[in-house]
């Protein structure tokens, strides 16, 4: 799946040059020693996604004005570097204009972290953008729909801020918003329904347990926002602020029908949160019929042996797997690829 991985001014790494394996890696070190970080650069190589920051700007090496990552993902050359001018985007060595071409002609990945935990207990936006991470991988114009919503909202809510309101603006952006955010919420709807199914079977796999689990797809404004909007008008100019539309969404998780963040104890909410990435591996392989790469983020020293031999077991034995962690008590004898990361280097064992 990804042959190489070059990094020049990434987080901890000055420069970088690694080549991987077809299979399966483990990177093990210490904390705060670039193992996320490898992970991370492979997002952003593939996905233009930081799982860890919203601003790429924050991933450059301390004191540098920009970073570059490069490598051979699914046959192709792509890298990405960012400057004080912008990001530019290559493939095989043409420049590629916009983000939305970019990943059209990517790969699939599958983020698994520590901090998954906060898509059962966290706030909505952090379901949001598991959402959004999934649907920029399976529909073509999601990027671009999103990016719209969001600049179009930022300047709304500017305006609302305002004492005395530009209204013709504010209609303006308010058409640019229903356009967009029908488009999104639509996907969104049509998403979660997808998952729901694989979903349930990875909860199965990986509790043991005859527990029933169900998402819930909770669309602010949903199938009319414009009346939506005409009706949060009053509200919306007392707040200052866009009170309804897909910002404004979330997802709701249930164990045995009771909402997870609320009664399910600490083993069945990482369980639920193994499911949703295990399943969200699933709709993207069913949907694009290749296996997505499964970047999985030093997560076993939280999880008890039943869990984390399921979730071994769970992963598709033909994905690319890579692997950090601080410790190698949970591999069996048959190790996989070994490289030692420390000081923002990298070597093989």
């Amino acid at each position: 799946m990804i042959r190489s991985l070059r990094l020049v001014d990434f987080r901890c790494f000055e420069a970088l040059s690694l080549e991987l394996l077809p299979k399966q890696a483990v990177f093990v070190g210490g904390n705060a020693q670039g193992k996320t970080s490898l992970l991370e650069a492979i997002c952003v190589l593939v996905r233009l996604h930081s799982p860890r920051t919203h601003r790429l700007g924050q991933l450059q090496r301390f004191a540098q004005s920009g970073f570059g990552v490069a490598g051979e993902c699914w046959g192709e050359e792509r890298r990405v570097s960012r400057s004080p001018d912008g990001i530019e985007m290559r493939v095989q060595g043409e420049g590629v204009d916009s983000q939305s071409d970019y990943l059209a002609s990517g790969g699939l990945l599958v983020w698994m972290g520590n901090e998954d935990l906060e898509l059962v207990r966290g706030p909505g936006e952090v379901r949001r953008r598991f959402l959004d991470f999934v649907a920029t991988q399976l529909e073509g114009t999601y990027c671009q729909d999103l990016t719209r919503y969001r600049r179009a909202l930022r300047a709304r809510n500017l305006l609302l801020k305002d004492r005395r309101p530009d209204e013709g603006q504010i209609s303006a952006y308010t058409e640019i918003l229903i356009e967009h955010g029908e488009a999104l919420q639509e996907v969104r709807a049509r998403l979660v329904g997808q998952l729901n199914e694989p979903v349930r079977e990875a909860h199965r796999a990986i509790s043991g347990a005859s527990e029933s689990v169900s998402l819930e797809y909770r669309g602010a404004g949903a199938h009319d926002l414009r009346a939506a909007y005409e009706q949060a008008a009053e509200r919306e100019r007392r707040q200052g602020n866009t009170v309804v539309g897909p910002h404004r969404d979330d997802l709701i998780l249930k164990v045995n029908a009771l909402p997870a963040a609320d009664y399910g104890s600490e083993g069945q909410q990482r369980t639920l949160a193994l499911a949703l990435k295990l399943g969200q591996g699933a709709l993207l392989e069913g949907e694009r019929g290749n296996s997505p790469i499964y970047l999985i983020d030093d997560i076993f020293g939280e999880l008890d042996t039943a869990r984390r031999n399921a979730l071994m077991e769970s992963l598709p034995a033909g994905a690319q797997k890579l692997i950090t962690t601080t410790s190698l008590e949970w591999l069996g004898r048959q190790a996989p690829p070994l490289f030692r990361v420390k000081s923002g280097t990298v070597s093989a064992e």
